[in-house]
């Protein structure tokens, strides 16, 4: 069962992304990973996620050369903030949610 306390942390976690994208979700990693199996999911899923767009929005700006990469940089853009919404939701749920598309780098 998971509490009110780690799906609020979980949400924040997400919800961080749009104001300080890796310091924030860190620290509440970091900070709560040993204490709830539940936020050691989402903080992990939360940085497999970001790893996986940062590689997306790489490839996606060296094409951008051949212009086929400024459709991708906006589709990455918004496949991003639709995810990121939608896990935010699950953890508050207390659901787990897997991202679609992204490699699980870490474990």
């Amino acid at each position: 069962m998971v509490t009110n306390e780690e799906r609020t942390f979980a949400v924040v976690l997400y919800v961080l992304n749009f104001f300080a994208p890796v310091i924030g979700p860190l620290i509440i990693w970091l900070i709560k990973k040993d204490e709830s199996a539940f936020i050691d999911y989402h903080g992990k899923e939360y940085f497999n996620f970001m790893i996986s767009y940062f590689i997306y929005s790489v490839v996606s700006g060296i094409l951008v050369l051949v212009l086929i990469g400024a459709l991708l940089l906006w589709v990455l853009g918004i496949a991003a903030f639709i995810f990121n919404i939608i896990a935010a939701v699950k953890a508050y749920e207390g659901q787990h949610y897997r991202f679609p598309l992204i490699f699980r780098l870490i474990k």
